[in-house]
């Protein structure tokens, strides 16, 4: 993921933290707040997830995903739609998962995302 789609600053991943947009499941936790800019994302695994060699795999997914997923030129978070800060908290299960389960975690947190029409 470029760099300038990351969240770095912990005052931005606060402000994301904070917010009520929330999704959980399996493998991940979403939060997300609107943002005056580009969609960005943020990763983080927990200490939860034992031994670096885990939370690294974890976090390298997570990003994969949100990548290809929330970030991709299909998505409605992709450049020109809406803009979110997107935080990405890793599980246990998110380095041993398979990889379509991130991917339809992540997905269902999209859908939840989208403005409702009417």
């Amino acid at each position: 993921m470029k760099r300038r789609f990351r969240l770095r600053r912990p005052a931005e991943i606060g402000r994301a933290l904070g917010s009520r947009r929330i999704f959980a499941g399996e493998a991940l936790v979403a939060f997300a707040v609107p943002a005056a800019g580009p969609t960005r994302v943020g990763v983080a695994v927990s200490r939860q997830v034992k031994g670096s060699v885990l939370r690294n795999r974890a976090r390298r997914r997570l990003r994969e995903v949100s990548r290809r997923v929330l970030l991709g030129p299909d998505s409605p978070l992709g450049v020109g739609g809406i803009r979110y800060d997107v935080v990405l908290i890793a599980r246990p299960a998110a380095a041993t998962a398979p990889f379509t389960t991130l991917e339809s975690e992540a997905e269902a947190f999209l859908a939840r995302l989208r403005p409702v029409s009417g």
